[in-house]
């Protein structure tokens, strides 16, 4: 809705109400030498239609659009118009956070529909809502191992937690971060073969040698290179120690194709929803995915909606699951997580419901193909996949004079994938590339032909 100021009659009715004749009369407070005393430097005020040609004006001074490879945890696919459409009716917007089931049923019911799908998806017993997005879903993730591993409901205390190198950097320094104030805690992180999957005899640190003091196991899937990690051998590894498996998974759309996580032995299976639904929009906001076994409820952070029935037998929903302090016993609450993200679980709710299974399926394997396409191009300009192991939409590619090239191409408009050496000093000759269903052939061929024509410059 445009923006509609108060008329001059609005005004003196507002004042009148409250009894004061200026509006500067509701600063007479404030003392003369904190007041400006002038009015704002600013300059008078335009009708609407010259407030949009000087906004299209400003605009036109924009650098035209930069075709981007780059994903890395912030996926780019083609939203529906539906999508939007139906995530703005009104059913939907009867209360930010549910407390009153009453006033919030549609709110209620796109969080039942979302933690369903969500379940789907991940292959879980249940699935929770109100996560932030992925890297604190995974941090959550890993508070809640702890807590199951000292046997304590609420504190998360004691152990250690094995990262992969593999996973995805910010997901890591979120990890890190939630756990920094926990002396008895330990992070080690686990290396990398030349597959790019996760190699169990790279574990840094000291630690007990049984892996008896080990909380959790957490992977990418795939992971942050786009290699698809082989998790049953993993959830092997960890059960004889007497750990958890968590899976972090960025890019939904996976999901249409590999096997879900949770079929494969993952205890608690998290993930970013905004690949599905949701458009990048420079890094947020995102939607969280939180699954796990049914044995582990009481132990989960966020919420849970449930379904039931009125006192007439009418089908209905209302909140079964709540950790936060505010809303239970503190020496039972498991988590302080507040912001609900229904808006954006509606969406990726949405959009996953118009997918259906085999539009989700049909959609991954076009993502897939894609990506083989474009590095099969690229193969012919010299560039080579750093790793041998399956992937997604994502591949890591390395080649001689990569990081100047990408200088290059990116003032050209093209920003060729993300360069890997800032996070990883032995990839300095390598980037992460990723195609997905938004890039045309045409985009994939302008790409090869102009890192080819980059190594001359």
């Amino acid at each position: 809705m445009d923006y509609t100021p108060h008329t001059e009659a609005d005004v003196q009715a507002m004042l009148a109400e409250i009894g004061i004749a200026r509006v500067a009369d509701l600063f007479a407070h404030l003392p003369e030498d904190v007041r400006l005393g002038r009015a704002l430097d600013i300059a008078p005020g335009l009708s609407e239609p010259d407030l949009r040609a000087r906004v299209a004006a400003l605009a036109s001074r924009n650098r035209a659009e930069v075709l981007s490879f780059v994903g890395a945890g912030a996926y780019a696919h083609y939203i529906p118009s539906a999508v939007d459409a139906l995530a703005s009716r009104s059913e939907f917007a009867t209360a930010y956070t549910p407390y009153q089931p009453e006033v919030s049923q549609g709110t209620l019911q796109a969080i039942f529909e979302f933690q369903t799908i969500t379940s789907i998806l991940l292959g879980t017993d249940l699935a929770n809502a109100s996560m932030y997005d992925g890297a604190s879903a995974a941090a959550e993730a890993v508070l809640m191992a702890l807590r199951l591993k000292s046997g304590r409901a609420r504190d998360a205390r004691g152990g250690r937690v094995l990262v992969a190198r593999s996973l995805h950097p910010s997901v890591r320094d979120t990890i890190k971060t939630y756990v920094a104030s926990m002396d008895d805690v330990t992070i080690a992180e686990v290396g990398f073969d030349g597959s790019g999957r996760v190699a169990l005899d790279d574990v840094a640190g000291n630690g007990d040698a049984s892996g008896a003091d080990i909380a959790c196991v957490v992977v990418g899937y795939p992971n942050f290179f786009g290699i698809v990690e082989d998790l049953p051998a993993i959830a092997a590894w960890a059960k004889e120690r007497g750990a958890l498996l968590v899976t972090v998974t960025l890019e939904p759309l996976a999901l249409g194709l590999l096997t879900a996580p949770g079929a494969l032995g993952a205890d608690i299976a998290v993930g970013e929803g905004q690949g599905l639904g949701l458009a990048p929009s420079y890094g947020g906001p995102g939607v969280g995915l939180f699954g796990t076994r049914e044995s582990f409820l009481r132990a989960m952070p966020g919420r849970v909606v449930g379904e039931t029935v009125d006192g007439d037998g009418r089908r209905g929903f209302c909140l079964t699951l709540s950790t936060r302090e505010q809303h239970i016993r503190r020496d039972k609450a498991t988590s302080n997580i507040c912001t609900n993200h229904s808006l954006c679980a509606l969406a990726f709710t949405v959009c996953v419901s118009l997918l259906g299974p085999g539009g989700l399926r049909d959609l991954a394997r076009l993502n897939a193909r894609k990506t083989r396409y474009a590095a099969l191009q690229l193969a012919a300009t010299g560039l080579s996949e750093r790793f041998s192991g399956p992937t997604f939409n994502e591949c890591v590619l390395r080649g001689a004079d990569v990081p100047a090239r990408w200088d290059r191409l990116v003032r050209r408009g093209i920003v060729a994938g993300l360069p890997l050496g800032r996070y990883y000093p032995e990839l300095e000759d390598s980037l992460l590339l990723c195609v997905t269903d938004v890039h045309r052939r045409g985009d994939i061929d302008r790409l090869a032909s102009e890192w080819r024509a980059a190594g001359g410059s």
